[in-house]
């Protein structure tokens, strides 16, 4: 197995707590934080309306443009983390893709996207944030995204990201909160990113498949998705299938099936998660899900894996996606709106 090496003779995921999406707030802590925080209009009335907030927690905010029938919506996000990987250009490219998997995930088309760079100026040579920033760029080129400058800060610790500006038809919006009974869920990439990545960070040992996955756009399952139909869709990415499932059951009402068996993983992911490689963040999710979940037979490890933090994940999306496995299903609400089989 091939271990991590830069330029510089530095591994980039030592300098930081946490890694990726892992590093994430809790999502049970957060929900306290902004509780109450709802999306509002200018005070005295606007010319553009909120369709997406901080309501259901989807992936990014949707403001309509005014303009009568046809106009367009705006999608925007913000996204950045801690390495995940020690090669900077890959982190670079890693955390673009999954700055610009929010927009995909609301059926949106990125338009430009600025950088968010925090750097040890002291610590780390600038030679490795040009590497960073450069594979920012290459991912936005990839998606046909501008990005037009950005901010940086001196920070402890190095962490990249990027903001993004799209546009969306609002009447055809990927929600988390337009889910229905009897619709099946699709998943458009293999999970085990955050036990890998996990891995890494410890030993050094590089997983190619895991960065070939985190450097996927959704761009196409997105585009897939909206052809096929769907309105209710959502990213997997620090709160893990379990956390981001349950939050689409929750606000759409409904009781997210899920098959375990039919849940792709990516290879290596069974063993690292059987080692030890398992975040805190992981664990996280998965206290937080509990209560809400019938687990069935589920072991501890497999709850583990389903609940696994991902850095730039595939979408959850609620219909069939043409290459994407079925995982699961929605259904009535029953006693618990997450249910293992």
């Amino acid at each position: 197995m091939a271990t991590a090496t830069t330029q510089a003779g530095m591994r980039l995921t030592q300098y930081a707590h946490g890694g990726g999406c892992a590093c994430k707030i809790p999502p049970g802590e957060l929900e306290e934080v902004v509780a109450g925080l709802t999306g509002r209009g200018p005070a005295g009335g606007g010319a553009a309306d909120l369709l997406v907030g901080l309501d259901s927690g989807d992936d990014a905010a949707v403001v309509r443009l005014p303009g009568g029938p046809g106009a367009l919506a705006v999608v925007a996000t913000a996204d950045f983390f801690t390495p995940v990987v020690d090669d900077p250009y890959d982190w670079g490219r890693i955390a673009a893709a999954n700055a610009l998997s929010d927009v995909y995930a609301m059926g949106g088309t990125p338009l430009v996207a600025v950088n968010l760079l925090a750097w040890p100026r002291e610590v780390l040579p600038f030679e490795l944030a040009r590497e960073v920033l450069r594979g920012g760029l290459d991912i936005a080129a990839e998606a046909g995204c501008h990005v037009g400058g950005g901010h940086s800060v001196d920070d402890p610790e190095p962490k990249y990201g990027m903001a993004v500006t799209g546009v969306a038809d609002p009447e055809r919006l990927l929600r988390n909160d337009t889910g229905r009974p009897g619709v099946p869920l699709s998943l458009t990439k293999p999970l085990g990113l955050g036990v890998l990545n996990n891995r890494h960070k410890a030993t050094g040992e590089v997983f190619p498949e895991a960065v070939a996955a985190m450097v996927g756009l959704n761009r196409d399952a997105a585009a897939a998705a909206l052809a096929a139909g769907a309105v209710c869709a959502t990213d997997v990415t620090g709160f893990g299938l379990l956390g981001h499932v349950f939050k689409m059951a929750r606000a759409s009402g409904v009781t997210a099936v899920i098959d375990v068996s039919a849940v792709p993983f990516l290879d290596g992911a069974a063993a690292a998660a059987r080692e030890g490689f398992v975040s805190g963040g992981t664990r996280r999710n998965l206290a937080w899900v509990a209560p809400h979940t019938d687990f069935g037979s589920a072991d501890e490890l497999t709850r583990l894996l389903l609940a696994d933090a991902q850095t730039s994940g595939g979408l959850l999306v609620a219909g069939e996606v043409p290459g994407a496995p079925v995982v699961g299903e929605l259904v009535a609400r029953r006693e618990h709106p997450l249910v293992l089989r």
